[in-house]
């Protein structure tokens, strides 16, 4: 499966990883490669506790415009 992730850098300088469409499913590295590496491990952990729970895979991701 291919999931879209997130990557930013917080305040204290870690890479915080995170998959929109699996609620909850976020992880960090010190680097941009280690972050992606383990949201990838915790997207497959995430989808296990998930399909253990009966819950859907994943949730529904839209585009919406906004006017600022």
């Amino acid at each position: 499966m291919k999931f879209f992730i997130t990557i930013f850098r917080d305040e204290e300088g870690m890479f915080i990883a995170e998959c929109p469409s699996i609620p909850g499913c976020v992880s960090q590295g010190k680097t941009e490669q280690e972050a992606e590496k383990n949201i990838q491990e915790a997207i497959k952990e995430c989808l296990e506790a998930r399909a253990e729970k009966g819950m859907p895979s994943t949730v529904a991701i839209r585009q919406v415009e906004v006017s600022v």
